[in-house]
């Protein structure tokens, strides 16, 4: 009962803003950063294009190989700056973050929005805010904060000096944001205790609204009958995701069910996820596909049954207190969803209705949850229509860029004063 009171204390707080600002027109130039390739990050993308829709001149200063053709491109209005970086590094970004190859990038990536014509900064997580700072203190521009999780927590950073330094960089940052934007509420919470932070938005990975029609293009690809059950986890194959345990579970399945695991995978995961599916002899049960093109892979999703979020919930902070993108596309597929007890994941479950819950995360506990809602044709079946309406009239783009509006709103109408 106390944590329901917690996360309804959250949402309140997080809703303020909403209330209190108007959407508005604006011709204001917003210069966005980001320390990865836009083309591959649909939320800072889906930001930028929205607030060009409402009169914004935009322009995103990423990262890009040297084989780029061009430095500057526009994409539908949208001006992209790439600063670019070997294959390499494009390839790795931050998940090795040495010292002597972050001076420089910083560098230039100051020298390169400065250059920007800007009247609102926005840094895209941490590896963005102090470059971005420093561009907006130097240019007295206001500054949002966009974390798209919590700052520095998934860093490895291996000297004690470092880890302080950064921390003291963020406490001295965050404060004199305009704005901080995240994505779930007790992440924001998180952040608000933490660093002090004051106008604050939630601004959910939630896509744009669409209807997709139930299809099998799984099972067609697969070569599957029509009669199988297909359990979808769909994104980056990574080691947080507890994809072992859905391999150890497979073999506890029921008869005509199926594992799908969809996304780009990290060598050394998919190397160890292979090894794994041959050792528990269950290549028949669990199936790995590449990643498919982000416009597609809604109509992919809507061709299974049931998505998964079977995240170890005590690996970090970060998976504890995530709302990932996979959660809304299967919302929006009509998916039912099975979580583990992930703190914001499932109070969206439980409150609206939309999936189960597994506490039990042994391979024959995860599977008995499985089990249990192929089960229940009927249940599954009334979880499906609450999805389908819950997208169409409340987790859709269209609602949820609102938040995002209405704080440009306020930190635009704050510089003009």
């Amino acid at each position: 009962m106390k944590e329901k009171e917690k996360m309804k204390a959250q949402r309140s707080a997080v809703q303020t803003l909403e209330v209190q600002t108007p959407v508005h027109q604006s011709q204001a130039r917003v210069c966005m950063h980001v320390l990865g390739p836009l083309e591959i990050d649909v939320r800072v993308e889906r930001e930028a294009h929205t607030l060009l829709e409402y009169g914004y001149q935009v322009t995103v200063v990423d990262l890009a190989r040297k084989d780029t053709r061009s430095l500057v491109e526009v994409h539908q209005g949208l001006q992209v700056k790439h600063i670019s970086v070997s294959r390499r590094f494009a390839a790795t970004r931050f998940q090795r973050w040495p010292f002597l190859r972050a001076v420089p990038l910083f560098t230039r990536a100051v020298l390169t929005l400065l250059r920007t014509p800007a009247d609102i900064y926005h840094a895209h997580d941490f590896q963005a805010l102090p470059a971005t700072y420093v561009a907006a203190r130097l240019k007295h521009k206001p500054l949002i904060y966009d974390a798209h999780e919590l700052p520095l927590t998934e860093l490895s950073i291996k000297s004690r000096w470092l880890e302080a330094l950064l921390k003291a960089v963020v406490q001295h940052i965050v404060p004199r944001c305009a704005g901080v934007i995240s994505v779930s509420p007790p992440i924001l919470e998180q952040i608000q205790q933490e660093y002090h932070a004051s106008t604050l938005a939630l601004v959910r990975n939630i896509p744009y609204y669409q209807s997709i029609p139930r299809n099998n293009r799984l099972r067609e690809h697969l070569g599957v009958s029509a009669e199988t059950r297909l359990f979808l986890y769909q994104g980056y194959l990574a080691e947080n995701r507890g994809l072992d345990l859905l391999v150890r579970a497979a073999r506890f399945l029921r008869p005509q069910a199926m594992i799908i695991l969809l996304g780009p995978p990290r060598p050394a995961v998919l190397a160890e996820l292979t090894a794994l599916i041959a050792s528990e002899g269950v290549s028949e049960r669990v199936k790995i596909l590449p990643a498919v093109p982000y416009t597609e892979l809604l109509h992919w999703t809507a061709s299974a049954d049931v998505g998964l979020a079977l995240f170890r919930p005590d690996y970090s902070l970060n998976i504890r207190w995530c709302l990932p993108n996979k959660l809304f596309e299967y919302i929006m597929a009509g998916l039912p969803v099975l979580s583990t007890p992930l703190d914001a994941v499932r109070e969206v479950l439980e409150t609206r209705q939309v999936g189960r819950v597994v506490a039990d995360l042994t391979p024959e506990g995860i599977a008995s949850a499985m089990n249990e809602l192929l089960a229940d044709p009927v249940a599954l079946a009334e979880m499906r229509r609450r999805t389908l309406l819950l997208a169409r009239e409340e987790l859709c783009w269209e609602k949820e860029r609102e938040a995002l509006l209405r704080l440009y709103a306020q930190v635009d109408l704050s510089a003009r004063t």
